[in-house]
């Protein structure tokens, strides 16, 4: 992941990040920072970049001038690296008091990016007609005033970057804290066992994992209902929707059921007519209608955001209404594949599997048509995409889609019939399993090779047909 921080002072940027996990990840390359001087982009000789504002008040303000100016380079070195269209698509974040409050929720959909461009204003602000120019995101970090927006970039920045594969020794742990699915972080203990007449709970000493799971979940919960009652109730209500759909049919519904309880899906509707379950970082959105009836009014219900541009309908009759409000590109039925065993697969030890980087782009984009390369590359920088190697040599890989199930599998030619492709599913399934999720991935209606590994290896294919739609919206929806 890049940072571009425009400033005044890059200094303070590039001081605070020396230290600790960020600094070490920096090093390591699995982060990048940029910090510019807006300065180095004034017209005038005095490098000044403020001036009065017009209709009086106290204080000055920004010029919109060398603010545009330092984008403009920032842009063009991102274009020459990555491409027009990767420098058209970055999100210039401008830190101000007036913004959306600053969350997890927040800092998981920045960490999707690859690029993120921070304006931090000083002074009174900044001239507003550049602000309309560049800034695609206001944020603040809380209700009070900073003297510039530094501070507040380095905050979004810690958040994020925590987030992004390689950046923490544990990677799963991101996974298991303070807001994570809506939860505060459990009590933990280190050495010694006892201290000053305190020890350590029993269950954390007893060595097993399932009851350590449970404590720790349980102590969540109890810690959330007592010092945060507003995000308790936000839990309770979203664990009572997972229970509903898993009881309906937990095949068909797993999908809807695993976003919400990975702290992914936001629940957009809730009623008789049936469930809206949206992943803004995927910009998927899920529908299930609980009667035929109830399927048109559900779809009129659909978020407006344009970012929506794939849609999983759990039942046929959306399909109508929702080509009434969308021009369907492609609409592929298939069905749920669905792990729900307790131990994983065991792996081959004929194979090796390996996390893939971007180096193997090229090696992917050229057998695997079926997503963009773009898409391909972002699973490769958030690193979710795995090789399966024989005698050192690339024989297949598969991963995990944005929205969190499993799939982009492919065998080369050559190393087909050799047990490559169950040496993957089986890994990502231990993978999936050992970060505390349930394994799912999506069957295309025909593919029978897919079918019979999937049941081959424990997963339950759902009997109901789902289907996965892409398309643009009507200018009127």
């Amino acid at each position: 992941m890049n940072f571009h921080v425009m400033t005044l002072f890059p200094e303070m940027i590039d001081q605070a990040l020396q230290t600790s996990i960020l600094g070490r990840a920096i090093k390591n390359g699995c982060i990048r920072v940029n910090a510019v001087n807006i300065r180095d982009y004034t017209k005038d000789k005095h490098k000044k970049v403020d001036d009065y504002p017009y209709g009086g008040g106290a204080g000055m303000l920004m010029q919109a001038q060398p603010v545009y100016d330092c984008f403009q380079a920032v842009r063009a070195g991102v274009a020459a690296r990555q491409g027009e269209a990767a420098a058209d698509g970055m999100r210039v974040i401008c830190l101000t008091p007036q913004g959306r409050t600053f969350s997890q929720e927040m800092a998981m959909e920045l960490a999707e990016e690859e690029e993120l461009v921070f304006l931090c204003g000083h002074y009174e602000g900044i001239d507003e007609r550049v602000l309309e120019e560049i800034v695609t995101d206001y944020i603040s970090i809380g209700d009070y005033v900073l003297t510039g927006g530094e501070l507040p970039s380095l905050v979004i920045m810690d958040a994020v970057a925590r987030l992004v594969p390689g950046v923490l020794h544990n990677e799963a742990s991101a996974c298991f804290e303070t807001f994570h699915n809506d939860l505060l972080e459990y009590p933990q203990y280190s050495r010694p066992e006892e201290w000053q007449g305190k020890r350590v709970p029993e269950v954390l000493l007893s060595g097993d994992h399932r009851k350590v799971e449970a404590w720790r979940l349980e102590q969540s919960q109890e810690r959330t209902r007592k010092l945060r009652p507003d995000l308790f109730e936000k839990y309770r209500k979203k664990q009572s929707l997972i229970r509903d759909l898993l009881k309906r049919n937990r095949a068909l519904y797993i999908d809807m059921a695993e976003s919400l309880r990975r702290g992914r899906g936001e629940v957009f509707y809730e009623g008789e007519e049936g469930v809206i379950v949206a992943d803004r970082q995927a910009g998927v959105c899920m529908l299930a209608a609980f009667s035929d009836q109830a399927a048109g009014g559900l779809v009129s219900l659909v978020p407006a955001e344009p970012e929506f541009r794939q849609f999983v309908l759990h039942q046929e009759c959306l399909l109508a209404p929702l080509e009434e409000h969308c021009l369907i590109e492609s609409n592929i039925p298939c069905r749920h594949a669905v792990y729900h065993h307790r131990i994983a697969p065991a792996l081959s030890k004929k194979v090796e599997i390996r996390r893939l980087d971007p180096s193997f782009l090229g090696q992917i984009v050229n057998f695997y048509h079926t997503t963009s390369a773009e898409y391909i590359r972002e699973r490769l920088v958030k690193g979710r995409l795995f090789g399966a190697f024989a005698e050192g040599s690339l024989a297949g890989f598969g991963g995990e889609h944005q929205e969190g199930s499993l799939g982009m599998l492919y065998v080369y030619e050559g190393y087909r019939r050799q047990g490559i492709g169950l040496a993957l599913v089986s890994y990502l399934i231990g993978l999936h399993m050992s970060e505390g999720l349930v394994p799912y991935g999506h069957v295309a209606i025909g593919n029978s090779a897919s079918q019979s590994l999937n049941r081959k290896l424990g997963l339950k294919i759902s009997k109901e047909t789902l289907y996965w739609v892409r398309g643009s919206r009507r200018q009127e929806f």
